[in-house]
């Protein structure tokens, strides 16, 4: 088949990115609300004591000498046993993911689930498009060939840092609208914001421009590993796959290397999984900096102030102070959840519009 030109490349490139985007964030929105009510979900409550403390709801009976009793922001609890631990610590709204689901649901209906979807598809939609644009481009200039065969027998180092700089230029591109849909779908009811509109609006007139890329810095941080890996274990569990498809058919009359769908579907729900697993502590900082100064309602948790972090390093150190390693894991089940599908959803739609729009420009 020949060759698409450039121009005609980056086009294929961004409408296939963005369409796979759209399909992928439409479906797994769910999740991500999910993931987010978990990430952002903090309570007041933190005890210093000397000797022994019984809490029993309202009353604190002292045993020994006198307890210093504080107010601070304490992360909800993050395991079962956290849970029974629930009457020294506060009732956590949010404790599992069935749970979290019937909650948003008796409460929001179905809408609740898609809550803050029109700014995450106005975030994802250029997001895939860049980043696939800039990927294949990152990959024609270091391997010297447009070809996607070409591309996967390259270097494998290629794949992981063309994707993390693809991911950077990507993430600068669209970051308002990750702000926006963080901050739509975090804020449960009564909600704070309408709209979008409402939204942009009120950030901009309290907090300027500057307020729209708020946690941009980790956000960028944890974009380099995060779309370095997911491209890097995407290509080379294709690799993985396609010698497997060589030696299976090794003793037919013709080799087929070709992947199936299916396989397709694996390779990118093995490379989301793997690389949510690693990066999710910077997306749980992320989160924290992008809902600083939220007047949300106190029962989906104590409200962050604004500019509560002086920088990523501050944010990391308090959390681990107040909450432990635990709070840097907050909502790793329904993020890893989410991201497995979604990765795999967004590639195999990627791959088939792609190649569907390579037969109609060629």
């Amino acid at each position: 088949m020949e060759e698409p030109g450039q121009l005609k490349r980056a086009l294929i490139d961004a409408t296939s990115g963005a369409i796979s985007g759209a399909i992928s964030r439409t479906f797994t929105s769910p999740l991500d609300v999910i993931k987010i009510r978990f990430q952002v979900k903090f309570f007041n409550v933190k005890l210093f004591w000397r000797n022994f403390v019984l809490i029993n709801e309202a009353e604190i009976l002292l045993l020994g000498t006198v307890v210093e009793y504080d107010l601070t922001v304490q992360m909800e609890p993050t395991t079962q046993w956290a849970l029974l631990r629930g009457d020294a610590y506060g009732t956590s709204k949010y404790y599992s993911m069935l749970q979290a689901t019937k909650d948003i649901f008796r409460e929001e209906g179905y809408p609740g689930f898609w809550r803050g979807n029109v700014p995450a598809l106005l975030m994802v939609m250029p997001y895939t498009a860049i980043q696939f644009t800039v990927l294949h481009k990152l990959k024609t200039f270091a391997s010297g060939s447009s070809k996607e065969e070409d591309h996967i027998n390259s270097s494998p180092y290629l794949s992981y840092i063309s994707g993390s700089l693809a991911g950077c230029a990507a993430t600068v591109g669209s970051y308002p609208f990750d702000l926006l849909r963080t901050i739509l779908a975090s804020q449960g009811e009564p909600k704070v914001y309408p709209n979008m509109r409402s939204a942009l609006v009120d950030i901009i007139e309290t907090r300027g421009i500057r307020g729209l890329y708020a946690g941009l810095t980790p956000t960028l941080v944890e974009i380099i590993p995060y779309a370095g890996l997911q491209f890097g274990t995407y290509d080379t569990f294709k690799r993985w796959t396609m010698a497997w498809n060589q030696y299976r058919s090794s003793h037919a009359s013709q080799l087929e290397d070709a992947l199936s769908s299916f396989q397709l579907f694996l390779c990118g729900l093995a490379a989301g999984t793997c690389a949510k697993a690693v990066c999710h502590p910077l997306d749980v900082v992320k989160k924290r900096f992008q809902i600083g100064g939220l007047q949300r309602d106190p029962k989906y948790g104590a409200r962050v102030e604004h500019q509560a972090y002086k920088n990523m390093s501050v944010a990391i150190r308090q959390i681990l102070h107040d909450e432990g390693w635990p709070g840097l894991y907050k909502g790793i089940i329904p993020s890893v959840v989410k991201a497995a599908p979604a990765g795999a959803i967004t590639f195999v739609a990627y791959e088939f519009i792609s190649h569907w729009l390579e037969s109609i420009y060629t």
